[in-house]
């Protein structure tokens, strides 16, 4: 077993701080669940990826927070990437078993391009926004007055919230409110509170008290629900590319590149460093 430890989506000036820190255990065979909740918890990162069964071109891995076992974790899995490519002298494409489903990844020592699972846009409105709302301690002023909150599917499910300008810079969720709210809907991921900057530009904020931080510094799976939202919605001209700057607040500013299609599987990619 060999541990590991990285920065995914790291910025493309030198940052030492950039990205957003996950843990990667290779050869993760003899652990228990108990074993890898413990070493995530240890290692004190958002998530932990945890892979067995590695060969060349082929993966099992699983997530942990340090509460608990999630089905994906972007930013852990261009971590694996990496260190597969690096570490493994694996094939151009690795694809990944998740519980989320297959992810192929295309990586080399560097950085890592993932294929998100199959990706889903629901309706969020009602009694269930107010409460998210107020959990974050905004209002529906605050909320972007062409592009409605939704809950995506990004292999984890985020209730994503689109802002006006200026709310990132003032948002101070209440941490405990958005974990209660986590826990009873099944939110493994990230709160996305973003903001559109130009046409394929965002900005991101992501609490996520239930992966046992304040807030995530980069998001690969609400990324790629980001991308699959604002396709359904006809917000974007599709093929398209889009940037994502996440982190700054957090102290760890991080760069997420999410390329959408006309159809099929939103691509996701950021660049990686060992720490």
């Amino acid at each position: 077993m060999e541990i590991l430890r990285y920065r995914a989506f790291t910025t493309a000036e030198p940052n030492p701080q950039s990205g957003n820190p996950a843990g990667v255990v290779l050869d993760a065979e003899e652990l228990s669940d108990r074993d890898m909740l413990r070493i995530a918890a240890e290692l004190g990162f958002s998530e932990t990826a945890f892979l067995t069964a590695i060969e060349p071109d082929a993966a099992r891995v699983r997530y942990f927070t340090p509460r608990a076992e999630i089905a994906f974790c972007g930013h852990a899995t261009v971590a694996s990437g990496v260190a597969l490519a690096r570490w493994r002298n694996a094939a151009p494409v690795v694809h990944l078993t998740t519980n989320a489903g297959l992810v192929p990844v295309r990586a080399t020592a560097e950085r890592a391009t993932l294929e998100a699972v199959e990706t889903g846009v629901e309706d969020l409105d009602g009694r269930l926004l107010d409460d998210l709302l107020s959990a974050l301690r905004l209002h529906r002023g605050d909320l972007d007055p062409v592009m409605r909150p939704a809950l995506v599917h990004g292999g984890n499910l985020h209730p994503l919230v689109m802002v006006r300008e200026g709310v990132l810079e003032r948002l101070d969720h209440d941490g405990d409110a958005v974990l209660t709210l986590q826990d009873a809907h099944g939110w493994d991921g990230t709160v996305p509170v973003v903001h559109r900057i130009s046409p394929t530009r965002f900005a991101s904020r992501n609490p996520f008290p239930r992966g046992g931080i304040r807030e995530d510094p980069a998001t690969g799976s609400a990324a790629a629900g980001l991308g699959a939202y604002l396709r359904a919605g006809g917000h974007i001209d599709v093929p398209a590319v889009l940037t994502v700057d996440q982190g700054a607040e957090a102290g760890r500013p991080s760069l997420i590149v999410v390329e959408v299609p006309r159809e099929g599987r939103v691509r996701v990619t950021g660049a990686a460093e060992e720490m």
